[in-house]
């Protein structure tokens, strides 16, 4: 039973991504695509809520999203930056959860997952086309550092 389970899962892990590679290859809206993000490891992770948001995003409002998500009885489950290809930040994923708890291994993976994916959308918008870039290799790659959540007092 525990084996289907766990094949089922990888099996709609990779339909969810594959449906996300889909919506980047097409160019769709970069709004539409990190929203299928966020709704992919909602559904993968379960009992979670996730957010994308931009750097230039104020710290208030995400304070204020922090505060709001306690009135609904959500608390911080991970905040992770999102980062591009050099390094710059380019936003960062925020999961709320039902319940108080750290996420597993598993669901870290999926969550860093999720931020590379986060990151190759959102600078694909910022760098608007295929532009080269001057970046060494030393100075980074996509994907996320897990940093402290925003405080929820």
């Amino acid at each position: 039973m525990q084996l289907q389970q766990s094949e089922s899962r990888a099996h709609y892990l990779l339909e969810a991504e594959e449906q996300i590679l889909r919506s980047i290859a097409a160019r769709a809206a970069v709004p539409e695509i990190l929203n299928e993000i966020c709704s992919a490891l909602d559904r993968q992770i379960g009992n979670m809520v996730s957010l994308i948001s931009a750097p230039e995003d104020d710290v208030t409002n995400t304070a204020e999203i922090a505060r709001n998500a306690m009135l609904f009885g959500l608390h911080i489950f991970s905040s992770t930056g999102i980062f591009g290809e050099c390094g710059e930040e380019l936003g960062s994923l925020q999961l709320y959860s039902c319940s108080v708890r750290d996420p597993s291994a598993h669901e870290v993976k999926l969550i860093a997952r999720a931020a590379c994916l986060a990151a190759i959308v959102m600078e694909r918008h910022t760098k608007s086309g295929y532009q080269t870039d001057s970046c060494s290799p030393e100075k980074g790659r996509w994907g996320s550092r897990t940093r402290k959540p925003v405080s929820m007092n």
